[in-house]
């Protein structure tokens, strides 16, 4: 059985900080690529940046250089670290561990995020 445990979102302040976490429990592997995605009202889930097993990482031009992405393997936790938010920024961030079911990506609840102005 596994479980995705995702804490971290809340409401911030203009130019305020946020960490969110997500905790893959009943994993037992190293996923190759995990990874941080968001999905604001009205638009398409899109991703936010990526981290390999080689701790390479990948963001989208939106966020590079405010966020951060890290991970635990030990703990099978990926981090993102966000900073200077803003209101473009609100959405409903999900964390992807690496667990597939059918070959699709088995989300994380989600956490809202929300800057406000």
């Amino acid at each position: 059985q596994v479980q995705l445990r995702e804490s971290g979102g809340g409401l911030v302040q203009a130019g305020g900080d946020l960490r969110l976490s997500c905790s893959a429990a009943g994993v037992i592997f190293r996923a190759a690529k995990m990874g941080w995605y968001r999905q604001a009202p009205g638009k398409e889930r899109q991703l936010v940046a990526v981290i390999t097993s080689s701790v390479t990482t990948n963001y989208a031009d939106s966020v590079k250089g405010r966020f951060s992405i890290s991970r635990d393997n030990v703990k099978n936790t990926v981090f993102l670290q966000m900073s200077s938010l803003k209101p473009v920024y609100t959405a409903v961030y999900y964390c992807d561990a690496g667990v597939r079911r059918w070959r699709r990506i088995y989300w994380s609840q989600g956490a809202q995020v929300t800057g406000t102005s």
